[in-house]
């Protein structure tokens, strides 16, 4: 009888595609890309995300919920900021407002998009999708009382001219950012973790299947420690070299939207898009195995985080970085954020949801996108 040879796991894809996507960065990064070079980068760039979200299952299955959602969206969002605070180095007055629309944006794609589409894949699959609404609505109320201070208040103050705060107002909503998040990160894995668990669908009246397909993944063997620190550095490797080389094609997207005509809010949008495409796919990937909560742990830890991270760096960074900070939102933001809240709260306070709900919140996503256009 035959024996079966190995592949080493060095040859495999998820380690070979983040390194490779790590080296189209270095060899991109401060240069002004030819057309050729940034498809690959692009792809370099696609493969990551791919890449990430497979290492994030990994450590996610060795450390368990709510751990495993919380090391994604943090390493996600620490990148983000640093994308965030080296664009606005480089772009001077025209990027004042770019922390606000990136900031809002990747609040407006979690708490509608990832929201949405996973309660679609869950409904679709279960007729109704479940979860905990302590859980869930703690995390909304947490986003919705960061999203005020932060980029809503500024419209309204008066100390400074424009939607921006003084120095005083910016350290005080960095402050008030940093504790409300490390209040929740504290809540969400030691005091209240159960409220973050995923619910067992099959002791659901409502869900039209049994929780065989959930018990089976649950009880998997969990990886060993060396694979899951090997998934954690290739993780992070995976980040760093998506939004390096979301930041490389940047100019392009930069160029096109200028020539296209559209406002320069798109630019936030399309690296908010970019860079949250990991959580994105994660989230969905959890919905179809019946984990509903650990996705609204992905959207609502992800828009937590990239508050409650990025605002105390920005006001920190704000020392040495010249000409304004603009976070304060316009009239139409302010509406469709009140509306995100308000249809948000809606859908987990009943700690179940159908397709409706998800279509719903797909809606305001797509409204958000379209007058980002079309202001």
């Amino acid at each position: 009888m035959g024996t079966t040879k190995r592949r080493s796991p060095l040859t495999d894809w998820t380690v070979l595609v983040p390194v490779v996507a790590l080296v189209a960065l270095v060899f991109s990064w401060g240069r002004e890309l030819p057309g050729f070079a940034v498809v690959i980068v692009a792809l370099c760039l696609a493969g990551a995300v791919l890449a990430a979200v497979h290492h994030a299952e990994v450590v996610a299955h060795r450390v368990g919920e709510p751990f495993g959602s919380l090391i994604l969206a943090v390493a996600v969002t620490v990148i983000e900021v640093a994308l965030i605070v080296t664009l606005m180095a480089d772009g001077g007055d025209k990027s004042a407002s770019l922390a606000r629309d990136t900031v809002f944006a990747a609040v407006m794609i979690t708490c509608n998009g990832i929201v949405g589409v996973s309660l679609l894949v869950g409904a679709l699959r279960n007729r109704v999708a479940v979860f905990n609404p302590e859980g869930s609505g703690a995390a909304l109320a947490t986003v919705a009382t960061l999203a005020t201070l932060s980029l809503v208040l500024p419209t309204f103050t008066t100390s400074k001219p424009g939607p921006e705060f003084s120095t005083g107002q910016l350290t005080f909503a960095a402050v008030a950012s940093l504790a409300l998040y490390g209040l929740f990160v504290a809540v969400q894995t030691v005091r209240h973790r159960n409220y973050f668990l995923p619910v067992d669908t099959g002791r659901d009246p409502d869900t039209s299947r049994d929780a065989d397909a959930y018990q089976a993944d649950d009880h998997a063997a969990p990886p060993t420690d060396r694979a899951a620190l090997l998934s954690l550095g290739l993780l992070l490797v995976a980040l760093v070299a998506v939004v390096g080389d979301a930041k490389a094609v940047s100019p392009t997207i930069e160029t096109a939207v200028a020539k296209a005509g559209l406002p320069q809010a798109v630019v936030g949008v399309i690296i908010a898009l970019l860079v949250l495409l990991p959580e994105t796919l994660a989230a969905v990937r959890a919905a179809r195995r019946d984990r509903v909560q650990t996705s609204l742990n992905l959207a609502y830890g992800s828009a937590i985080a990239s508050i409650g991270l990025t605002i105390p760096a920005i006001a920190l960074a704000s020392v040495w970085l010249s000409g304004p900070l603009l976070l304060g939102l316009g009239p139409v933001h302010m509406v469709l954020l009140a509306l995100t809240v308000v249809v948000s709260t809606l859908t987990l306070a009943p700690g179940r949801a159908t397709l409706l709900q998800g279509g719903v919140h797909i809606v305001v996503l797509a409204a958000y996108l379209f007058l980002a256009v079309s202001p």
